[in-house]
């Protein structure tokens, strides 16, 4: 089953405390300890980055490595992903981040990785990189489309609630048709991808949403369920 979650922002490292999104990641995978792969190209493989997943993952159920560019962690690096049950990519700059993994080859084996029924994940470049277009601020100079990998079709916006210009930047690119329609994200939420299908909306934050956007349709709030209110034993978490 080809699966990729694409989160808006959240996480361990956006919300260090808050572990309702990576809890739902990690049960998403068939093994009951999963192997999780961070890879934090978009941030230049930042050190300080890398310690926060180690921090937060080695406390979940889960085997945490990670995958630098500048520091290989295998020669064959297919053999490598393959072997990961997540594939857990972290936000900063998307079109380095694409620039990089093209030239590493990394787009066919991620692709590849997803079709055996690796699980995909990201936040903020880590999610836009997924679809064929996203908005981006990785040219430094205001917000920009972005042509992407295209393993789900339309395109992404993260940060929908959590920097002001993103919501209006978004709507105008797809009104004025700079930039195909698709989905945004706050804050906190994830859209949840089987196939190249949206199946679930989940929010780690009571009132954060999704929407769906469309030349001439605007903007379409998404059912989205908020984990702290899953039940489980007849209890509210």
């Amino acid at each position: 089953m080809k699966q990729i979650i694409a989160m808006g922002g959240g996480g361990f490292s956006m919300e260090p405390d808050n572990p309702l999104l990576d809890n739902y990641i990690l049960k998403q995978a068939l093994s009951d300890k999963p192997k999780v792969c961070f890879v934090p190209t978009a941030s230049g493989d930042a050190d300080g980055y890398i310690e926060r997943f180690y921090k937060s993952f080695m406390k979940l159920n889960c085997e945490p490595s990670h995958l630098s560019l500048f520091k290989p962690p295998a020669e064959d690096l297919k053999a490598f992903i393959l072997d990961k049950d997540i594939i857990y990519v972290g936000g900063g700059n998307t079109k380095n981040l694409l620039a990089l993994w093209k030239e590493w080859g990394l787009e066919q084996i991620l692709h590849e990785a997803w079709e055996k029924g690796v699980i995909l994940v990201g936040l903020s470049a880590g999610s836009i990189c997924w679809f064929e277009e996203g908005v981006t601020d990785s040219f430094g100079n205001g917000l920009a489309s972005l042509k992407c990998l295209g393993f789900l079709k339309g395109s992404n916006c993260p940060h929908y609630d959590g920097e002001a210009e993103r919501r209006p930047a978004y709507r105008h690119f797809v009104d004025s048709e700079q930039i195909t329609g698709g989905y945004a994200a706050d804050d906190g939420v994830a859209l949840h991808f089987i196939g190249k299908d949206l199946h679930r909306v989940v929010s780690s934050r009571r009132n954060a949403r999704a929407y769906s956007l469309s030349v001439g349709g605007g903007e379409t709030p998404l059912t989205t369920e908020y984990l702290g209110e899953v039940k489980s034993g007849g209890q509210r978490h």
